[in-house]
């Protein structure tokens, strides 16, 4: 699991600690600055192993899966931000979701898997779901709200992004 003093936590153990839904990883993650880089790492890690288990969608396909990876870890993370600190009063900074919310996609990395025959769809189905835990639990650790105002802030903020990628990117 992730180390209990801030940057000493290596990437891998911070991975794994998120994608087990460690508390610790993600208060770990949120309060050491210099996790920014390795929560940037993480999401494209992500992107990467996207953009290859996409890759029946041909090149294009896989650089758009894995450049929209990258600009929605920003933008979810901003939306996430000015819901949870502006309607519900969370305490974070912008930062400490942009952390929280790309070790929160850990369990991504099996991505990678997507094109196998007869696993692929499993995965495609588990990941996302495995991930919308993480990111619950991203988002509540690192505004300090209890379950209900994460719920909300969550809801409200999917709902926004959702109509934001449409409206942008006809996605």
């Amino acid at each position: 699991m992730a180390s209990s003093g801030g940057s000493r936590g290596s990437l891998v153990e911070r991975m794994m600690g998120a994608a087990l839904l460690s508390i610790g990883t993600f208060e770990d993650v949120e309060h050491d600055e210099s996790a920014t880089g390795q929560a940037a790492l993480v999401v494209v890690m992500v992107a990467v192993a996207g953009g290859i288990g996409a890759w029946h969608y041909g090149l294009f396909g896989s650089l758009r899966a894995a450049c929209f990876a990258l600009v929605g870890w920003a933008v979810w993370a901003g939306i996430t931000y000015l819901i949870g600190t502006k309607v519900f009063e969370g305490t974070a900074t912008w930062g400490e979701l942009l952390r929280t919310l790309g070790f929160a996609q850990a369990p991504g990395i099996l991505f990678l898997f997507r094109f196998i025959p007869l696993v692929g769809w499993i995965i495609g189905l588990v990941v996302p779901l495995w991930m919308l835990v993480t990111g619950f639990i991203a988002v509540r650790q690192a505004l300090d709200f209890g379950n209900a105002k994460t719920f909300f802030t969550v809801l409200i903020g999917w709902i926004v992004y959702v109509v934001a990628t449409v409206i942008f990117f006809g996605r």
